[in-house]
């Protein structure tokens, strides 16, 4: 075999890869499964796609084996295929981050300026063995049960302006959600301030503290 076709065969290979990244939709679907295994359904309702576009875009990944699936009795429940998949994912979008002024500038357009509002990852392991805060996961309850931070309380935000009594007044609020681009935990901030509670964002959310190996609970359910 000559060097040129090995390095056309075994390219055409990682190419396969690329062109499967290749969709701002199928990213999208690749960042609502690091939240947690999902059927086509739930998937088509997220990314406001009818489920028959949401099942082309599962293939392609499958064939990129980027995703891997079960079945959960009627349903096929479709999930990240591998940790690496995650970590993929969250390279792709850093190197986006350095590379591309836009990025920067279409968070700044919707998000304004963050950094008054954050709390490290590092940071909230240490706050967290102390129990100095309260920790809230705002995301939808399904992301939640199939994983979430240690000592995190489920609180979605579309059910947290009813449940502000169930928070502490005597110690810091801590929210996140589902990663650096998802609004929610800067929306649970927000309210969370405006009753005159203390409170603050994560860095990131869960899929960063996931990809970094930190302790999570996780029970490996989907829907």
């Amino acid at each position: 075999m000559s060097h040129r076709s090995f390095k056309e065969r075994i390219y055409a290979q990682f190419a396969r890869i690329g062109q499967a990244l290749a969709s701002e939709k199928r990213l999208e679907i690749l960042d609502l499964l690091a939240q947690g295994p999902r059927h086509v359904d739930a998937l088509a309702v997220e990314t406001e796609q009818s489920v028959a576009n949401v099942s082309q875009h599962l293939q392609v990944l499958r064939g990129a084996r980027l995703v891997d699936s079960d079945r959960s009795g009627t349903r096929v429940v479709y999930r990240l295929a591998d940790p690496a998949v995650l970590r993929l994912w969250l390279t792709l979008r850093g190197v986006a981050e350095t590379q591309l002024a836009e990025v920067d500038a279409i968070t700044r357009e919707f998000l304004g300026d963050r950094e008054g509002a954050l709390v490290s990852r590092s940071d909230l392991e240490g706050k967290l063995t102390r129990e100095d805060v309260f920790l809230i996961d705002v995301r939808p309850s399904i992301e939640y049960e199939s994983g979430h931070l240690p000592g995190a309380v489920r609180m979605p935000i579309e059910e947290l302006p009813g449940r502000l009594d169930e928070i502490p007044r005597d110690r810091p609020v801590i929210a996140y959600c589902r990663g650096e681009y998802c609004l929610f935990a800067d929306e649970a901030v927000a309210l969370l301030r405006r009753h005159g509670i203390e409170a603050e964002r994560l860095e990131g959310g869960w899929p960063e503290w996931l990809a970094e190996g930190r302790e999570v609970v996780q029970s490996g359910n989907g829907a």
